[in-house]
Protein backbone atom coordinates (compact mmCIF):
# COMPACT_ATOMS: atom_id res chain seq x y z
CA UNK A 1 0.00 0.00 0.00
CA UNK A 2 1.43 3.46 -0.69
CA UNK A 3 1.36 5.94 1.55
CA UNK A 4 1.85 9.62 -0.08
CA UNK A 5 2.98 12.83 2.80
CA UNK A 6 2.47 16.29 2.51
CA UNK A 7 4.17 18.66 4.23
CA UNK A 8 5.62 22.29 4.10
CA UNK A 9 2.71 23.84 4.07
CA UNK A 10 2.00 27.21 6.22
CA UNK A 11 1.14 31.01 5.98
CA UNK A 12 2.48 33.67 3.47
CA UNK A 13 1.53 37.36 2.02
CA UNK A 14 0.24 37.74 -0.95
CA UNK A 15 3.12 37.99 -3.31
CA UNK A 16 5.49 35.52 -1.54
CA UNK A 17 6.52 31.63 -1.88
CA UNK A 18 6.22 28.41 -0.62
CA UNK A 19 7.10 24.76 -1.44
CA UNK A 20 5.33 22.34 -0.67
CA UNK A 21 6.91 18.32 -0.73
CA UNK A 22 4.90 15.08 -0.57
CA UNK A 23 6.80 11.82 0.28
CA UNK A 24 6.00 8.30 -1.15
CA UNK A 25 6.24 5.39 0.93
CA UNK A 26 7.35 3.60 -2.15
CA UNK A 27 9.39 4.60 -5.35
CA UNK A 28 6.56 4.97 -7.78
CA UNK A 29 7.45 7.76 -9.90
CA UNK A 30 8.45 5.91 -12.90
CA UNK A 31 5.32 3.83 -12.81
CA UNK A 32 2.75 6.25 -11.48
CA UNK A 33 1.68 9.99 -12.56
CA UNK A 34 1.73 12.03 -9.51
CA UNK A 35 -0.36 16.01 -9.46
CA UNK A 36 -1.08 17.68 -6.57
CA UNK A 37 -4.73 18.90 -6.31
CA UNK A 38 -6.49 21.80 -3.97
CA UNK A 39 -9.76 22.37 -1.95
CA UNK A 40 -10.57 25.46 -1.36
CA UNK A 41 -13.05 26.34 1.64
CA UNK A 42 -16.54 25.69 -0.02
CA UNK A 43 -15.08 24.52 -3.62
CA UNK A 44 -14.56 21.32 -5.32
CA UNK A 45 -10.99 19.73 -5.16
CA UNK A 46 -9.55 21.06 -8.43
CA UNK A 47 -5.75 19.70 -10.32
CA UNK A 48 -3.47 22.02 -9.68
CA UNK A 49 -0.64 20.20 -11.72
CA UNK A 50 0.34 16.52 -12.52
CA UNK A 51 3.74 15.45 -13.64
CA UNK A 52 4.25 11.90 -15.25
CA UNK A 53 8.00 9.83 -15.84
CA UNK A 54 8.65 9.68 -19.55
CA UNK A 55 12.19 8.36 -19.21
CA UNK A 56 15.31 9.63 -17.20
CA UNK A 57 15.32 13.24 -18.75
CA UNK A 58 11.55 13.56 -19.58
CA UNK A 59 8.67 14.21 -17.01
CA UNK A 60 5.77 16.12 -18.62
CA UNK A 61 3.83 18.05 -17.06
CA UNK A 62 0.27 19.65 -16.92
CA UNK A 63 -0.70 22.96 -14.80
CA UNK A 64 -4.11 24.43 -14.39
CA UNK A 65 -4.11 28.20 -16.10
CA UNK A 66 -4.79 29.47 -13.20
CA UNK A 67 -1.45 28.76 -11.87
CA UNK A 68 0.48 28.97 -15.13
CA UNK A 69 4.05 30.34 -14.78
CA UNK A 70 4.02 30.85 -11.36
CA UNK A 71 3.85 27.04 -9.74
CA UNK A 72 6.55 24.49 -11.04
CA UNK A 73 5.77 20.89 -10.30
CA UNK A 74 8.62 18.25 -9.73
CA UNK A 75 10.08 15.13 -8.00
CA UNK A 76 13.11 13.24 -7.04
CA UNK A 77 13.16 10.27 -8.19
CA UNK A 78 15.83 8.84 -5.48
CA UNK A 79 14.22 10.85 -2.51
CA UNK A 80 10.46 9.45 -3.60
CA UNK A 81 9.27 12.99 -3.12
CA UNK A 82 6.87 15.02 -5.25
CA UNK A 83 7.46 18.69 -5.11
CA UNK A 84 5.46 21.70 -5.99
CA UNK A 85 7.16 25.25 -6.11
CA UNK A 86 4.59 27.94 -5.73
CA UNK A 87 5.74 31.70 -6.32
CA UNK A 88 3.84 35.28 -6.73
CA UNK A 89 1.32 33.15 -4.85
CA UNK A 90 -2.56 34.82 -4.52
CA UNK A 91 -5.27 35.12 -1.97
CA UNK A 92 -7.23 32.55 -4.44
CA UNK A 93 -4.17 29.91 -3.56
CA UNK A 94 -5.27 29.84 -0.51
CA UNK A 95 -6.43 26.05 -0.12
CA UNK A 96 -5.65 22.58 1.12
CA UNK A 97 -3.05 20.99 -0.87
CA UNK A 98 -3.20 16.84 -1.51
CA UNK A 99 -0.74 14.77 -3.39
CA UNK A 100 -2.20 12.01 -5.61
CA UNK A 101 -0.77 9.02 -7.52
CA UNK A 102 -2.18 7.66 -10.55
CA UNK A 103 -1.01 4.09 -11.01
CA UNK A 104 -3.16 2.35 -13.62
CA UNK A 105 -1.37 0.49 -16.35
CA UNK A 106 -1.63 2.79 -19.56
CA UNK A 107 0.41 5.05 -21.24
CA UNK A 108 1.58 8.48 -19.82
CA UNK A 109 -0.46 10.93 -22.04
CA UNK A 110 -3.28 9.06 -21.15
CA UNK A 111 -2.27 9.77 -17.56
CA UNK A 112 -2.09 13.20 -17.75
CA UNK A 113 -5.12 13.28 -19.81
CA UNK A 114 -7.34 11.93 -17.76
CA UNK A 115 -5.95 12.05 -14.30
CA UNK A 116 -7.72 9.59 -11.64
CA UNK A 117 -6.33 9.16 -8.20
CA UNK A 118 -5.85 6.34 -6.93
CA UNK A 119 -3.64 6.87 -3.76
CA UNK A 120 -4.38 10.41 -2.06
CA UNK A 121 -2.30 12.19 0.96
CA UNK A 122 -3.57 13.61 4.08
CA UNK A 123 -2.95 17.24 2.65
CA UNK A 124 -1.55 20.05 3.98
CA UNK A 125 -2.72 23.94 4.10
CA UNK A 126 -1.86 26.85 2.68
CA UNK A 127 -3.24 30.07 4.03
CA UNK A 128 -2.21 33.55 1.55
CA UNK A 129 -2.97 36.04 3.55
CA UNK A 130 -3.11 39.75 1.61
Amino acid sequence: QVQLVESGGGEVQAGGSLNVSCTSSMNIFSSCAMAWYRQAPGKERELVSSIAYNGPTNYPTTYTDSVKGRFTISFDNVQNVLYLEMNSLKTDDTAVYYCAADCRNLNWRLLLKSFQPVYWGQGTQVTVSS
